[in-house]
């Protein structure tokens, strides 16, 4: 197997950067894969321009960096379950797109996601970014004492408001994707409001606006002026990285210390991603001992 001759070129100061000199169709010898991971933990995404690749190839390149993570609610890619295919058809009436609101991948699972690899299979001439943001960041700029509250709480995370009976995809009718709605997604999960990063150890925050609706033993109400705060602040401009999408483009991004947009802004033309994505461990917080999770 032959070794890889890589470039990593940031994209922002906050986070972000395209990765040349990679073949993602081929298995990556060990030097390239340490490579490819080491800037993954230091850009939190990474991007990779003009690949081919089939969907046994685009599961093989995922594979290398962790097993498969369930995704519930969505219906696969037809003879691969591990795939899912996002997709906005050109005469799509829907307003709202798949993904077009701030959020991390299925935060409202016991164990939410490391991360996942997207890949373009046709893009709009104009439009259809998408955007992520630096959860570290957010932390980090928050006061000492906001971090030390935030520190010793818990968020209440649920998928009812995207998935449940009567949430934004119960009435669905996207054309070329399924969503399954079900009263399972009324469930709630814990997780702590500031993350420890298992593999990094530093500290980031764990909130989104689409699944964590409010703080352990606080009501929805008593939480959405907090709630609001991070979720806005999560988002300034110097926390944030845009893509350009182009045909054969990658984009893996570390799920536990991101959130990511999907800009809605195409109408009238198609959009074809399909995605895989990766196992993670439950969150554990500040103070909490990784071996218990």
């Amino acid at each position: 197997m032959a070794r890889e001759s890589i470039t990593v070129t940031p994209l922002t100061g906050a986070l972000g950067a395209e990765v040349a000199g990679v073949d993602l169709s081929r298995p990556l010898d060990p030097t390239t894969l340490a490579a490819v991971r080491k800037a993954l933990l230091d850009h939190l995404v990474i991007f990779f321009r003009g690949q081919t690749l089939t969907p046994d190839q685009h599961k093989a390149f995922a594979r290398q960096f962790a097993p498969f993570s369930e995704v519930p609610y969505i219906k696969p890619m037809a003879g691969h379950p591990e795939i899912i295919e996002i997709v906005r058809e050109a005469d799509e009436k829907k307003k709202a797109n798949f993904g077009g609101k701030w959020h991390s991948d299925l935060s409202f699972m016991e164990e939410p996601p490391l991360g996942s690899v997207l890949y373009a299979r046709e893009v709009p001439s104009v439009g259809g970014d998408t955007m992520w943001c630096n959860a570290y960041l957010a932390y980090e700029t928050l006061s000492p004492g906001l971090r030390a509250f935030l520190d010793r709480t818990r968020v209440m995370h649920s998928a009812r408001r995207s998935y449940a009976p009567g949430g934004a995809y119960a009435d669905d009718d996207l054309k070329s994707m399924r969503i399954e709605a079900s009263e399972t997604a009324l469930a709630e999960v814990a997780h702590p409001s500031v993350r420890v990063h298992p593999e990094t150890g530093r500290r980031c925050l764990f909130v989104n606006p689409v699944y964590a609706i409010r703080f352990e033993d606080w009501t929805e109400d008593e939480s959405a002026p907090l709630l609001g705060y991070l979720n806005e602040h999560c988002v300034k401009p110097q926390f944030l990285c845009r893509f350009r999408w182009t045909p054969g483009a990658v984009a893996f991004w570390d799920n536990r210390c991101t959130q990511h947009f999907a800009v809605n802004d195409y109408r009238g033309h198609r959009r074809h991603m399909q995605r895989v994505t990766l196992k993670g461990d439950r969150p554990y917080g500040v103070g909490e001992p990784a071996a218990a999770h």
